[in-house]
């Protein structure tokens, strides 16, 4: 899932949103690293409706505007609440392996307090 589908999914968990609302809720979820445009947008909308994950909630005009609100299907709920998951996983894993790192050891293990390697790397040599 790219990170895009991933913030528009989770845009849409709490409440049916329009493609303006789904562009301002994507910025403040992701701290604004996530910046869509509308082209970009109506693509990630296109493909997620395509897979099932959302459909079209109801269509209003305003100002003389059309809006279309969108929300999840259950499928949607799944694949995000999955999604979150895999990551929660993978940060976790990142996390206790930064922590095993940066544990302090005996001088006598090496340089800057690393262990000394004791198998072959990949390419046959020592990291």
């Amino acid at each position: 899932m790219t990170r895009a589908a991933f913030f528009v999914l989770t845009a849409l968990a709490d409440q049916p949103r329009h493609g303006y609302g789904i562009l301002r809720e994507t910025e403040e979820l992701s701290g604004g690293e996530v910046q869509l445009r509308v082209g970009t947008l109506y693509g990630v909308l296109d493909r997620l409706t395509a897979d099932g994950l959302i459909v079209l909630d109801r269509e209003e005009v305003q100002q003389g505007r059309l809006r279309r609100y969108y929300r999840l299907t259950d499928d949607g709920v799944a694949a995000l609440d999955a999604e979150a998951e895999r990551m929660a996983a993978g940060a976790g894993a990142a996390k206790r392996r930064i922590a095993e790192g940066r544990r302090v050891r005996p001088a006598a293990e090496g340089p800057a307090g690393l262990e000394p390697p004791t198998a072959p790397g990949l390419a046959g040599g020592y990291a």
